[in-house]
């Protein structure tokens, strides 16, 4: 990603997801920074889950395996 790129989604979030954290962003450690979830859609590349606090909005992207033991985070990023 280029630099103008990531001070893009850094301004985007908030602090939701800075760019140092982007990549271990997850929904576990969005709800235990007091997010809610407040909505969830079905997408080709798994289950979109949406997360706000006071006015930050992040959709994060989960997927599983029929081995997985867990559903897992793909990505979040922060919604406009």
């Amino acid at each position: 990603m280029q630099l103008a790129g990531v001070a893009a989604l850094v301004a985007l979030c908030g602090g939701a997801v800075r760019a140092q954290d982007a990549e271990t962003t997850t929904v576990r450690t969005l709800l235990a920074r007091d997010f809610s979830v407040v909505g969830v859609i079905p997408t080709q590349v798994g289950p979109g889950v949406f997360l706000a606090k006071k006015g930050e909005l992040v959709v994060c992207f989960v997927a599983e395996t029929k081995t997985s033991k867990t559903v897992g985070t793909q990505y979040c990023k922060p919604v406009e």
